[in-house]
């Protein structure tokens, strides 16, 4: 998939320009595709079909090597460190689940598990980054800073 231009173009190119509204009205660009979320498409009113698939034309883009194109961010004088956590979750087993159910039933079991994993990820203060087959990737401590990260105290 070539570089999109503008949100309009991409999502024209994937056959859902009647969003192109919705996305310019949350300030939404080709610069935040790739952040974009479940939670954050349903809010914007996308059905689940469609979210679907703007998520995964949005992983295709990011797959393609295509990187939508930003303007460089203004310096910022409030840069800080903190501490990122990364987590990966699979469903262990599911290969094996797969020769057993049918390819609905198993849909069924990934999909209540990514509902389970989101909800506690968000519940805990996480950010649900990406759905990838039965897996999820999660960030602790991003777009927020999380006081729950602090480094261990030193023994007393």
């Amino acid at each position: 998939m070539s570089q999109p231009t503008s949100i309009a173009e991409w999502l024209t190119t994937v056959g859902m320009p009647e969003y192109a509204t919705r996305f310019a009205e949350n300030d939404i660009d080709v610069s935040v595709l790739g952040q974009l979320t479940d939670r954050d498409l349903k809010e914007l009113g996308v059905s689940l079909g469609h979210r679907r698939k703007l998520l995964a034309n949005i992983a295709e883009l990011s797959a393609s090597g295509a990187r939508p194109m930003a303007t460089a961010p203004a310096p910022r004088g409030d840069a800080q460190c903190r501490h990122l956590s990364i987590m990966f979750c699979d469903l262990v087993g599911s290969t094996a689940l797969s020769t057993r159910l049918d390819v609905e039933d198993l849909r069924a079991v990934v999909a209540a598990y990514h509902r389970c994993c989101a909800e506690t990820i968000e519940r805990e203060g996480g950010f649900m980054a990406k759905y990838m087959g039965d897996g999820v990737l999660a960030y602790f401590g991003y777009p927020q800073a999380s006081t729950m990260l602090s480094a261990p105290s030193a023994p007393a």
